[in-house]
């Protein structure tokens, strides 16, 4: 399973920097594959471990953030093999025939 999410900050000013990268360091520490980028972050896993992680960050953000706006999306495709997180975008590089930008 695919899951890309956001942890938003709300109520704690206008930076997030310093929240994303407690998120970033969840995510890194929980050993998933994961990609981020300027709105989000993907990660690969089974769903416990998926939504393990998802709510670790929410709770972890939750506590210097007086409210937390969270948003996932799913890609669950069973009997699909595991490295979906590169294998989705090398199918589409494939098709382009060249690679996109990362």
């Amino acid at each position: 399973m695919l899951a890309e999410f956001s942890v938003v900050p709300i109520g704690s000013g206008e930076s997030m920097g310093e929240h994303i990268a407690v998120v970033l360091k969840i995510v890194e520490e929980s050993g998933l594959p994961y990609r981020a980028n300027a709105m989000s972050t993907v990660i690969e896993g089974d769903w416990d471990k998926v939504m393990a992680v998802i709510r670790k960050c929410q709770d972890e953000v939750l506590n210097t953030a007086p409210r937390v706006l969270t948003s996932i999306h799913l890609d669950i495709r069973p009997g699909k093999p595991q490295n979906r997180i590169t294998e989705k975008l090398k199918s589409v590089e494939k098709r382009l025939g060249k690679e996109v930008k990362k």
